[in-house]
């Protein structure tokens, strides 16, 4: 079994830390990653947004999301953002569109279909459209996508994932990228590969800008 080694900042600084689940999910699906945040040291808070299976629209969800930040996270305290699959596209619309780039310091994706995914069509409901290829909703956020420049953000993604299609599409061409051969998309939960990636990602220095990008395969 792979053993998960403790991540040191070098900033030595834990922002608390939202974790969004994607489609069709609860909080539960984070039962790896946030025990082992949490061992790491982070104060680690993950909401169930409802419904998740894209019956309402990415815009709604986010907006529950800016709620529960509200609640959980003290007034002008920077926090840190972790999203799953369709998660980073709603994380993506609290941060771009709902005020999140005033108070979000590090942004994680995690196999997010920042460009569609041809996966969307299969779900005729507006939560699904909005994911779809050229999609009204992610044109638009793909329109002032350099604001994320602002803040340190990472995309994780799996070039062998087969529910974000094309799988590159989880890349969206700004801040860091991180590459890994992770055999599914689900396992991107729960791959130490994977966990000690967005361990690192939340580690890192703050920057005013982020260009590098990073690949990892096994």
């Amino acid at each position: 079994m792979t053993r998960l080694h403790d991540i040191s900042s070098p900033s030595g600084d834990r922002h608390p830390v939202i974790l969004v689940h994607g489609i069709d999910d609860t909080a539960a699906v984070f039962r790896r990653m946030a025990p082992y945040l949490t061992s790491q040291g982070w104060q680690v808070h993950h909401p169930n947004l409802t419904p998740s299976n894209g019956d309402v629209g990415l815009d709604v969800l986010a907006t529950q999301l800016a709620d529960y930040a509200q609640q959980v996270i003290p007034p002008g305290q920077p926090f840190d953002l972790v999203g799953f699959s369709m998660g980073g596209i709603i994380s993506r619309y609290f941060v771009q569109r709902l005020g999140g780039l005033e108070r979000v310091r590090r942004f994680v994706t995690i196999s997010s279909p920042h460009c569609g995914t041809w996966t969307a069509y299969l779900r005729p409901n507006v939560g699904a459209s909005q994911m779809a290829i050229k999609s009204p909703f992610l044109c638009d956020l793909n329109r002032d996508v350099d604001c994320l420049e602002q803040l340190n953000f990472t995309s994780i993604w799996t070039p062998l994932d087969l529910m974000i299609l094309p799988a590159r599409s989880s890349c969206l061409g700004v801040g860091r990228e991180v590459v890994l051969n992770v055999p599914a998309h689900a396992w991107m939960l729960s791959d130490p590969r994977s966990l000690r990636a967005i361990a690192q990602a939340l580690s890192e220095p703050l920057r005013s800008v982020a260009s590098s990008v990073e690949s990892v395969s096994t």
